[in-house]
């Protein structure tokens, strides 16, 4: 079967109605052996051998669910986004805008996120490691994520930024470089389903997020179009892959940062050219389906339902429009 998009070479199909979207929970011997290794106290080899025990864990236990397409889990990483963070110099890791998160009951926490202060050098490879050892360790159809280029626009601050780049746009191009250049180490290795993970989407639907890029020098709608054009140009040319954009609420400990439906920001459904959209339809918050009338019919979506986070007796809007819809399963907590 083949998939036609427009702007980019065509690509055999994804055949997959269950994948894995997010970070699995991180086992506790893991985040125990992150801290001691951040504190000097275990060897980067001890490290090493715990991130490989706690993939080979994530392996079977996706292998196990009869899950199509699976992951490494994340496990390598201190939260989705850190395979950017630590792949790259000229990030404070914790120095950006921090974003509340909330849940039913009232509850909040607050996320510490990155900040760009330098100009951005290369370190080592943001996710190689993690598709070279996941793709030794099993012949099960795997995916690799990345960060969209709308994600990484939030860790950009015009006071704290600009001696690095005088502009988000500067700062962009950047991003967009970096991760195509991953992209293509990653095609030679053999991966052909890379997911892009752009929650920061969905912030456009929450004013107060809104308001938050507006003190900081961005018209959301703006920034918008510029961020779709972006992560057009990320995925484009790569022969032979397949790549899902992932947009959700957010998720931090069970928390969420927006919520409302997609119409705000359908326009990235229309425009942007990947194969796959992987949504979140799982309560109350997620609004209905008319958006996905805008969806092109040669593009597949994939509704997140239910996973870890999902609220008991949370309801789901039944779709009014006729579209080509995968009902997706997960096994999901962002990190």
């Amino acid at each position: 079967m083949q998939t036609k998009v427009q702007g980019r070479p065509s690509t055999k199909a994804v055949q997959a109605k269950c994948e894995v979207i997010g970070s699995l929970l991180r086992p506790p011997y893991l985040a125990e052996a992150r801290r001691r290794y951040e504190q000097s106290e275990i060897t980067a080899a001890d490290f090493k051998r715990l991130e490989d025990r706690a993939v080979d864990e994530a392996i079977e236990t996706q292998t196990l669910a009869g899950i199509d397409v699976i992951t490494d889990g994340e496990m390598r990483r201190y939260a989705f986004y850190g395979h950017l963070i630590d792949s790259l110099d000229g990030f404070d890791k914790f120095g950006g805008w921090g974003i509340e998160f909330r849940d039913e009951k009232g509850e909040k926490t607050r996320l510490r996120r990155p900040v760009v202060v330098e100009k951005l050098r290369w370190r080592h490879h943001m996710c190689v490691e993690e598709w070279t050892y996941l793709r030794a360790r099993t012949t099960h159809p795997a995916k690799v994520t990345l960060i969209s280029a709308q994600q990484a626009a939030a860790y950009y601050d015009p006071e704290k930024s600009r001696g690095a780049y005088p502009t988000r746009e500067a700062y962009l191009d950047d991003i967009v470089d970096f991760t195509r250049r991953e992209i293509e180490e990653l095609r030679r290795l053999g991966c052909t389903y890379v997911q892009v993970d752009a929650p920061q989407y969905a912030a456009l639907l929450d004013r107060d997020l809104r308001e938050g890029y507006r003190r900081r020098g961005s018209d959301p709608d703006q920034l918008l179009d510029e961020c779709i054009e972006m992560d057009n140009a990320i995925i484009a040319g790569h022969a032979g892959m397949t790549f899902g954009m992932h947009i959700c609420r957010g998720n931090n400990q069970s928390k969420y940062y927006a919520e409302g439906g997609y119409g705000p920001i359908a326009r990235v459904l229309s425009r942007t050219r990947f194969d796959r959209y992987l949504l979140e339809y799982d309560d109350e918050r997620s609004g209905d389906f008319e958006p996905l009338r805008l969806v092109p019919e040669d593009r597949v979506v994939v509704q997140r339902r239910g996973g870890p986070h999902h609220s008991p007796g949370a309801t789901r809007a039944q779709p009014p429009v006729r579209l080509r819809l995968d009902d997706g399963g997960e096994q999901t907590h962002p990190g």
